[in-house]
């Protein structure tokens, strides 16, 4: 039901409700972050699709992890994420997302700077046109020990696609940003919230969780421009533990963020860790339930 309240407001996810939610489940994991929880690690589409941002200030590299994280959650059937073992990990814990990115650097190193202060990560969802105008963007994300994720190229309707379109859109993207960065993106989300079992079919063939989102901020809506506080009341609005936070690269998100987050954590929220989601490709995988 939450999921619904979160597409309801968002135009853009009205052609994945029926589909996205009568799929079967997809399995993931992952880790959390918050400074409450010592033993834990730690996005509707924007209507601005087409304006892109400043130059990028160098940031310090993060210091890569020895080992591969232990996975703790995966995604259930509505793209939430719950435990894999309720011994091992919380349940009252969010994901992070924010789409359409890399726009402009002032607007990311906010983001950035607020997630580092709650030592929260999230997914960036890029579109690959974003990355060729600003690859320093994207590298900047890398940098600071944040999750990038592929959002195609165009931001297009890939469900209204031809397969052959579909392959590029997000092949593409996984190019892009694995010459940038080194590595390609493990995980989607199509652009509207919009796929189908051809697009979801890639995107599994090409080692990838596919998921559209469970708490949608609104913050691409006009009833939400420039209004930092609604962007938080929408995303509060819909909480329940384990939700797939939707927000975009823009200045009111950017403003809400801090808030947002230490709202999350007196609630007695964490925040996963990309990096721990089990993304549920192996032959065997288990479904959420």
């Amino acid at each position: 039901m939450l999921l619904l309240v979160a597409i309801a407001g968002c135009s853009e996810a009205a052609d994945s409700t029926s589909q996205d939610n009568a799929d079967a489940v997809l399995p993931g994991s992952g880790a959390v972050s918050n400074p409450n929880n010592p033993t834990s690690s730690g996005t509707a589409e924007a209507a601005d699709t087409n304006n892109s941002g400043g130059a990028s200030n160098a940031a310090a590299p993060a210091v890569a992890p020895s080992k591969t994280p232990k996975k703790l959650y995966r995604m259930n059937a509505v793209y939430s994420f719950v435990p894999i073992n309720k011994e091992a990990a919380s349940s009252k814990v969010v994901l992070l997302t924010f789409d359409d990115g890399p726009k402009a650097d002032k607007t990311l190193g906010s983001l950035l700077d607020t997630l580092d202060k709650h030592k929260a990560k999230a997914i960036f969802f890029v579109n690959g046109y974003r990355v060729k105008q600003h690859p320093e963007l994207l590298q900047k994300i890398a940098d600071r020990g944040q999750t990038i994720g592929n959002h195609s190229w165009d931001h297009i309707d890939l469900k209204k696609e031809k397969m052959e379109t579909v392959k590029k859109q997000i092949g593409d993207v996984q190019t892009i940003v694995n010459k940038v960065t080194g590595h390609k993106p493990v995980f989607f989300r199509p652009p509207f919230g919009s796929g189908n079992d051809q697009v979801k079919g890639f995107v599994r063939d090409s080692g990838m969780l596919y998921m559209t989102w469970s708490d949608g901020s609104l913050d691409w809506d006009s009833s939400t421009k420039n209004k930092p506080d609604k962007v938080v009341a929408n995303v509060l609005e819909q909480l329940h533990p384990g939700v797939n936070i939707l927000m975009h690269e823009l200045p009111w998100t950017t403003q809400a963020l801090d808030s947002l987050l230490t709202k999350l954590e007196a609630k007695g929220y964490g925040f996963i860790d990309p990096a721990t989601i089990d993304l549920g490709l192996h032959p065997t995988a288990a479904s959420a339930k």
